[in-house]
């Protein structure tokens, strides 16, 4: 019954929270490293985030397939083969010779480590939907949102004891450890009989299909607007704050471990709301937040001579959103998808990606050590997202 008490063991969202994180650990924890990157291979400031766009580019690649293998194949075997894939691309990536091959490492990377990003979300809807489904979200957002503070820090304490190489060497045992994990403790949440074999024709129309679904469409577009805002700070924050405000890569670890926090007790505080005013509601009100937190960071950076507390203090209220946004947009998106739950998650983790994609490229082709682009290209991600949240059915 939807929204009935969930049929999974207590620990699955804890490791569902940990498959998934690989997707920010591989972004985060080599984000204090461009600077160190640009400078062994000989590249101007800001190319760094070509790696970045690459990633996300393999990223919308590898969610459009890995989510329809795991509709066709169950859940368990898709993720372990993407995370093997994830494993040789990663020392792949920590033995490139220079900035182009290093891109094309991460971009196959991502395609491997999409499984572990997608096909969780759609565990998830195998059991559970509803207020159910949120909450349990929430619990896998908390186990998520440690990589973004743990990451960042990895990643300059590496920087300050040796070469960032060694940040790729971490990442694939990383994805080693998913492996084991899965191998010995993953249960497959979709039986056998729910499986369903697709023609290119067929896979087609069922794309079509969840494209055209009002509830999906209207979600979808919310995420995939609010996470072009998340990456253009992803991409953009390290010059800002490296470059811009001369933190070092330690510092900048902090400050962007303080972000993720808010990120994660806003996870939690969504845990509680939608069980009191439903998930609808919540929507609504963190879409105007955001954008008043965007606007008044670009308000900061246009104006001239910001300060450091002045770009922290909108960015940090905007980055929290996101704790209340993303397990709202993916439970909304995916109410109706029912047996294609994989390939709905793919549909709308690839929209969310291609943006990122192109979020990054922008950022690195604006940056010059202010906060303007940044700013810039996240309230242009909120407008979006107010406006596709006046297409949103209503509901709870």
């Amino acid at each position: 019954m939807p929204g009935a008490a969930p049929r999974f063991p207590t620990w699955l969202p804890w490791l569902l929270g940990f498959l998934t994180a690989i997707g920010p650990a591989s972004i985060d924890m080599y984000l204090p490293a461009f600077p160190a990157i640009e400078a062994e291979f000989g590249v101007a400031a800001g190319s760094a985030q070509v790696t970045l766009a690459s990633y996300f580019a393999g990223l919308a690649v590898g969610q459009i397939s890995q989510g329809t293998l795991s509709d066709r194949f169950g859940r368990r075997g898709p993720i372990m083969v993407g995370m093997a894939v994830y494993v040789m691309a990663s020392v792949a990536a920590a033995l490139a010779p220079d900035l182009f091959w290093l891109s094309v490492f991460r971009a196959i990377s991502a395609f491997g480590g999409a499984a572990g990003m997608v096909i969780p979300r759609a565990m998830v809807r195998d059991l559970a939907t509803g207020h159910a489904a949120a909450v349990m979200m929430s619990q896998l957002t908390l186990v998520l949102g440690a990589a973004p503070i743990l990451a960042p820090s990895i990643g300059g304490l590496v920087l300050m004891l040796g070469s960032w190489r060694w940040i790729f060497w971490i990442l694939a045992a990383y994805a080693a450890v998913c492996c084991a994990l899965v191998w010995f403790l993953l249960p497959d949440t979709l039986p056998r009989e729910q499986r369903i074999a697709l023609q290119v024709g067929q896979l087609l129309r069922r794309y079509r299909a969840i494209l055209r679904e009002r509830y999906f469409l209207s979600h979808g577009a919310m995420a995939c607007c609010a996470s072009f805002a998340f990456f253009a700070y992803l991409a953009g924050s390290s010059p800002v704050f490296i470059l811009g405000f001369g933190l070092s890569p330690a510092h900048y670890a902090l400050l962007f471990g303080a972000n993720s926090m808010a990120l994660i007790v806003a996870s939690q505080v969504n845990a509680r709301l939608v069980r009191r005013v439903g998930t609808s509601r919540v929507l609504r009100v963190v879409a105007w937040v955001h954008l008043a937190a965007t606007a008044t960071l670009a308000g900061v950076a246009f104006a001239g001579g910001a300060t450091l507390v002045a770009v922290v203090a909108p960015l940090m209220l905007a980055v929290g959103c996101m704790g209340l946004l993303n397990p709202n947009t993916v439970v909304g998106a995916l109410t109706h998808q029912g047996q294609q739950a994989g390939s709905a998650s793919a549909v709308m983790g690839t929209g969310q990606f291609l943006l990122g994609a192109v979020g990054g490229l922008l950022v690195g082709a604006f940056t010059d050590g202010s906060p303007r682009g940044m700013a810039a290209l996240m309230v242009a991600g909120s407008i979006g997202l107010v406006i596709a949240d006046r297409f949103r059915p209503a509901g709870r």
